[in-house]
């Protein structure tokens, strides 16, 4: 298991915790975290696009001119896609751009950007968030001490800590999540990821104790998880189900 070093809000080394394998020390799987993020922008987008068909643009109905003896081309409205201001022809229309992706996939790639984030020391466990107030300047001095030189942070802390809502969400470039919370495309996006000792502790039973991990080769099939079997269906046969149906011909089988 992987052992980190847990420091305090000064930066000091107070103690050490052990990580799950199968957590944070997994080969990171670059489709997943593809797959999970392209997922993620994708419920972000609002898809509201419009544009002007045909019948929704302003315009008279009016022929602009009769058909035949002008010598210019045939026009039957002043609304055609060929025109100016005219109806634009498959244009973006609203729509919603969200789809389902499997759990699985999700939790491999978390455990994927989690592995990464230790593997390249990127990882930073504190003991508790405990702030005295709710100000920003003495948490920044604070967070200086933690993160180096990044230019973001991602705060994992369980939730109920209400001087540290207050104190980071004014900071640019920082971020506050709870564990159940947190995306693989966050993990991706800010530089360094800081987790309370509770927080770690957290995310690093509850993802070990999920059934199989797609990519990493160390998961466990539904049945070593203890999960109970599906029940069989029983395979049916050409004069049953022409019973049931009530074909002809049930009779003579």
């Amino acid at each position: 298991m992987p052992v980190v070093d847990v420091l305090n809000l000064e930066g000091k080394r107070i103690g050490e915790v052990e990580l799950a394998d199968t957590v944070f020390a997994v080969r990171p799987n670059p489709h997943l975290l593809h797959e999970t993020v392209r997922w993620y922008l994708n419920w972000q987008r609002a898809g509201t696009h419009k544009v002007r068909g045909r019948g929704e643009v302003r315009g008279s109905g009016r022929k602009p001119w009769r058909q035949k003896g002008t010598g210019r081309a045939r026009v039957g409205s002043i609304r055609s896609p060929l025109w100016r201001k005219g109806g634009t022809v498959h244009g973006p229309q609203p729509r919603s751009y969200r789809y389902r992706l499997p759990r699985k996939v999700f939790l491999g790639a978390l455990r994927s950007a989690l592995s990464a984030k230790l593997a390249e020391d990127q990882l930073t466990v504190v003991d508790a968030f405990a702030l005295e107030s709710h100000k920003t300047k003495p948490f920044r001095q604070a967070l200086d001490k933690l993160n180096g030189q990044a230019r973001t942070t991602l705060l994992v802390e369980n939730g109920g800590n209400r001087n540290l809502e207050l104190a980071s969400r004014n900071l640019a470039g920082v971020k506050l999540v709870a564990p159940q919370r947190l995306q693989p495309y966050d993990l991706l996006r800010h530089e360094r990821l800081i987790l309370s000792k509770a927080a770690a502790v957290k995310l690093s039973s509850s993802l070990a104790r999920s059934t199989s991990q797609p990519g990493t080769g160390t998961g466990k099939t539904a049945a070593q998880a203890g999960d109970p079997p599906r029940a069989k269906k029983p395979v049916a046969t050409k004069s049953s189900a022409r019973r049931r149906s009530g074909k002809p011909g049930a009779e003579q089988e």
